[in-house]
């Protein structure tokens, strides 16, 4: 439990301070990935959904047995990059300052497959009452 507790945690406190940032960056993003962003309804609403996950992180960390089921679509979120990658970077279409977040992400992937895991363990046993 307390490595399904710590993964979730570290999740949550990267997501945060990697997506708040986002806020403050539409002009910056706009000026250095052009075109300009002609729908930024769009892009905060990606932030906002961005950050909803990260707090869901945290309250998996809380109790991550009670939380299990949402251990699985944590995987699908961190792995919802991985289909764009194979589409745009044969295309090279793909920004290699993309790489690092995105490598982020699987790492995060793996660790809460395995954090998912190790709760199925702990599931199973009889409780001690």
């Amino acid at each position: 439990m307390k490595f399904a507790k710590t993964v979730f945690r570290i999740a949550g406190v990267y997501g945060l301070l990697v997506t708040f940032p986002l806020y403050f960056l539409e002009q910056k993003l706009s000026a250095d990935y052009p075109p300009a962003m002609n729908h930024p309804e769009y892009y905060y609403a990606f932030a906002g959904i961005t950050m909803v996950w990260q707090i869901l992180f945290f309250l998996i960390a809380g109790d991550p047995l009670r939380y299990r089921p949402l251990i699985l679509l944590s995987v699908l979120e961190k792995l919802s990059l991985v289909p764009m990658i194979v589409v745009l970077l044969p295309r090279q279409q793909f920004p290699l300052t993309w790489l690092p977040p995105v490598m982020a992400d699987l790492i995060l992937a793996v660790l809460f497959c395995a954090a998912y895991l190790k709760t199925r363990k702990m599931s199973q046993e009889p409780s001690a009452s």
